[in-house]
């Protein structure tokens, strides 16, 4: 009896030395991430604080101004703007226009009023709506990859973009509709309905996912958007069928319904269509359903990987942008005209340690921008909106953080369970099953990614506190450059 107890003794000593052994070994880090340099392009910075200020005062003192008042201020502004709009209508006009900052600056004006008198709520989002398609319309002479067109295409589209929801998130639910409906450009393609709005085979769906790797990539980059992931709508011509073809970090290139394709969390989705007047589609209308179809046939085919190099050039791994503009260029059309720049050294550090190599790439909120490319319609609510804002300017603030030479990090005693997962979904990978660690993302940048979640769930929920008391005392919600202030303080508060 004494000698099987020293032998099971022995051997759980064994064992537990192996464990020990194998454990020590899973724990050696592996190479650290390559040091990037900073880009040779600069990121767009509005740097003006002072004039969100000057507007968010027009807006107190808006409130407490006569009605009658108010009313004829904002029917005078909006009367200046539309023949602004016709003038912009008249001929080319070049992206140095003054009269293109005059619109921009009287736009920005009116915001705060309608916030107040928002009667005129209606008016002031058609009147973006005719803004976006003119600035469109005029875009398509400008040079897409020019600072100066870039700066003003920016300005005027996410610009009053904000402005106009803003003024949604002031307002009473229900006075701006789920849907705002952009160009309903034609198409000779076969069509669906997605939440019903008339989609057609060939548009492009842009929309915003809710985890904060989604606010990264649609932060992230020189021109900070609201989107982060691209997705390409394909319709039966003879069932109806809808097919959406997209790719996911999980799992690599996917086809999904439109009930799969809204059962993951979307908190923005924007419709984008070809323009009927491009050359390509007067030569060929169902060029888009032919681009969509190859996709589609592809997808069924092979086992395509999800691109976390972001190389938009090679189609042998394709990220989510490159589903749309890989089957494009198989048409012989060229999307994203103007190629994405992520150029701050912060930014290119932290998605480097995800895997990301080029930095000159196809954003998902750029493609908006396209002057090939109609806005047939946008979706979001009140409340999927205002979660996309708290966790932009969570974003936000962490990205300052990152240029200040923040690093992202992980747990270190996590590392042998994740590599141990990492393994595990290699396995499943190999039967095309999605394991917990996706194909192509080693165990530490797993692990940094859980830690980066952690922190800006931390911080957006001490925000959102921050936020409600900024509510009761103020009497209306922390517009867009409030919640960022509250966020760095949320920060400090909770981890500097």
């Amino acid at each position: 009896m004494k000698k099987n107890r020293t032998r099971l003794s022995k051997y759980i000593i064994r064992i537990f030395v192996i464990l020990a052994v194998t454990y020590s070994a899973l724990l050696i880090p592996g190479p650290e991430s390559p040091i990037v340099p900073p880009g040779t392009a600069s990121p767009f910075l509005w740097n003006q604080d002072e004039y969100w200020s000057y507007l968010e005062s027009s807006f107190l003192s808006a409130r407490s101004t006569d009605h009658a008042i108010l009313a004829e201020s904002i029917e005078s502004k909006l009367a200046i703007t539309w023949s602004m709009l016709d003038l912009c209508q008249d001929g080319d006009i070049e992206p140095s226009s003054p009269l293109l900052l005059q619109l921009e600056r009287i736009f920005f004006e009116l915001s705060p009023l309608v916030a107040v008198e928002t009667d005129y709520l209606a008016d002031f989002v058609e009147l973006r709506t005719s803004l976006r398609k003119t600035i469109k319309d005029q875009s398509r002479h400008w040079d897409m990859n020019s600072a100066e067109a870039r700066n003003r295409l920016y300005r005027l589209l996410f610009g009053t973009r904000t402005a106009v929801e803003e003024i949604e998130l002031q307002a009473d639910d229900g006075l701006i509709p789920a849907w705002l409906i952009g160009v309903n450009e034609p198409s000779a393609t076969p069509a669906a309905e997605l939440l019903g709005v008339e989609i057609h085979s060939g548009d492009i769906l842009v929309s915003r996912g809710g985890a904060p790797t989604s606010a990264l990539i649609a932060r992230g980059n020189d021109y900070p958007g609201n989107f982060s992931h691209v997705a390409l709508v394909y319709v039966d011509e003879k069932s109806g069928e809808v097919s959406i073809i997209e790719s996911h970090i999980e799992c690599g290139v996917a086809i999904a319904s439109i009930e799969d394709y809204l059962r993951d969390t979307k908190l923005r989705i924007m419709i984008l269509r070809m323009r009927s007047d491009h050359p390509a589609i007067v030569g060929d209308p169902l060029l888009p359903h032919k681009a969509a179809g190859k996709s589609l046939k592809r997808a069924r085919t092979e086992h395509i990987p999800y691109d976390f190099a972001m190389d938009f050039k090679d189609n042998g791994k394709l990220f989510c942008s490159e589903v749309a503009s890989d089957a494009y260029s198989q048409m012989g059309v060229t999307l994203w005209m103007g190629i994405s720049n992520i150029s701050s050294s912060g930014v290119r550090s932290w998605l480097a340690t995800f895997g990301v190599k080029y930095f000159e790439t196809q954003e998902p909120s750029d493609l908006e921008y396209d002057p090939q490319l109609r806005v047939v319609a946008e979706w979001h609510n009140p409340e999927t909106l205002y979660k996309d804002h708290l966790d932009n300017a969570v974003i936000d603030v962490m990205l300052e953080g990152a240029e200040r030479g923040e690093k992202l990090d992980y747990l270190w005693y996590k590392l042998p369970l994740a590599r141990l997962a990492k393994a595990y979904s290699f396995i499943l990978n190999l039967s095309d099953s999605v394991g917990p660690v996706p194909e192509g993302m080693d165990a530490a940048s797993a692990l940094k990614n859980e830690l980066f979640s952690k922190r800006h769930t931390d911080i957006k929920n001490r925000m959102m506190q921050m936020a409600e008391d900024f509510q009761t005392a103020n009497g209306y919600r922390p517009p867009y450059w409030e919640l960022v202030e509250l966020a760095r303080r949320a920060k400090v508060e909770l981890y500097d």
